[in-house]
């Protein structure tokens, strides 16, 4: 085996990137204090193709010399947004028929390796600050909610490693896996 170069990764142009089809994935990010989680959930998002992400309340905005550190310029790529009021933001996806759906412990979650995702359904990830997580009044208006199961003695996971593990998982099921509806 050897290592492949840059070069020869065939990655896209800022354009291509931007004329592409994107995963119906929306990640809403609620209050995140770290600058470096933003700039890893922009490489995420950059990555896997994913449609926008939305920051609400006290979460940065590029430009941003901390977030540009991690994101390592996926802030010209990924498609944003900024607005103060998560609740609005919430209910303005449902409005439009995006599934929102919270990645928080909470009564009756469905185990990330349990959800289906649907055809033709576009989805709003919603994360929250790194100590409170989403906010009760965010998570009473979502969908529903996805936890990601933890077997150790934590009982969390760092905001940019949530959104990883659940943007990977739903990508690939979009993308690959038998196990969505038939819709």
């Amino acid at each position: 085996m050897r290592k492949l170069e840059n070069s020869e990764l065939d990655r896209k142009s800022i354009d291509d990137f931007k004329k592409s089809d994107k995963t119906p994935l929306i990640l809403v990010l609620d209050d995140i204090r770290s600058l470096h989680n933003i700039g890893s959930v922009f490489r995420t998002a950059d990555a896997f193709l994913i449609e926008k992400i939305i920051l609400c309340g006290i979460t940065a905005t590029p430009p941003n010399k901390e977030i540009h550190k991690t994101a390592l310029g996926a802030t010209e790529t990924v498609a944003w947004e900024h607005h103060e009021n998560i609740l609005e933001v919430i209910n303005n996806l449902k409005k439009d028929n995006v599934l929102t759906l919270a990645i928080e412990q909470v009564e009756s979650a469905i185990f990330l390796q349990d959800f289906k995702v649907e055809k033709n359904q576009k989805y709003a990830l919603v994360f929250g600050n790194e100590v409170y997580g989403v906010a009760q009044e965010a998570v009473a208006i979502c969908d529903g909610c996805i936890e990601i199961p933890q077997l150790g003695t934590k009982h969390s996971l760092n905001i940019s490693v949530s959104a990883g593990i659940v943007v990977w998982d739903l990508f690939s099921k979009l993308n690959w896996s038998e196990n969505h509806s038939k819709s």
